[in-house]
């Protein structure tokens, strides 16, 4: 049985994470800090944190994998500054302080496309959250990277709806790198590579998924 940590579990991803996590006899606990209160279920610890201020030394870090599902928009945001910290910061100190405490798997919803020298810069952050993970030492590493994500968000997204809508229509006529992932489909992929542990560092792509 396993003690999985969940961050981002308030997203479209993380939440599929989530239940499909809390439903596995795998998974012994799910430990989701969260900055606003999960639904209560007998399987889940939800400390709430501010990740700007993460307590090192609470007890909740001690668990055998990670899962980040961590992220938003420059618009959100605000800026490209707070973008970074949030994409890139904060799930790099998740997975340090989880690694301090033992945690031997982590997985990332990343992104396609992501490279550190990339011009783009939600594609540069990405990739060199990749890579400063990869220094961490983390005996199994995924890094997932969907292309468009499928499902009701809770939060408004309208150019991102409007390319997953016409991604949608296109559906058979596109690479199938470039094809809608439904969330549910990527949640899956994350929990197996967290809870099966495969040794090394390994990349899904958006291929991979649908």
């Amino acid at each position: 049985m396993s003690r999985l940590m969940l961050v981002g579990a308030t997203g479209l991803v993380g939440h599929c994470v989530l239940q499909q996590a809390l439903a596995d006899v795998r998974v012994n606990q799910v430990v989701a800090p969260t900055r606003r209160a999960l639904p209560p279920h007998p399987k889940l610890l939800n400390p709430l944190v501010d990740f700007d201020h993460l307590p090192v030394d609470a007890g909740w870090w001690v668990v055998d994998a990670v899962i980040c599902t961590l992220g938003t928009t420059i618009k959100v945001a605000g800026s490209q500054a707070a973008f970074y910290r949030v994409d890139h910061d904060f799930p790099l100190q998740v997975a340090r302080l989880a690694q301090r405490q033992g945690a031997k798997a982590y997985a990332l919803n990343s992104a396609l496309g992501a490279d550190p020298a990339s011009r783009v810069f939600y594609s540069r952050t990405k990739g060199e959250l990749e890579r400063d993970l990869q220094t961490l030492g983390y005996p199994s590493l995924t890094f997932v990277r969907p292309g468009l994500i499928g499902g009701e968000r809770q939060q408004n997204r309208p150019a991102e709806q409007l390319a997953v809508r016409l991604s949608t229509l296109l559906q058979p006529l596109l690479p199938r790198r470039y094809r809608v992932v439904p969330a549910g489909r990527i949640a899956h992929h994350l929990l197996q590579a967290a809870l099966g542990g495969t040794p090394g560092v390994r990349v899904l792509m958006a291929e991979q998924l649908v």
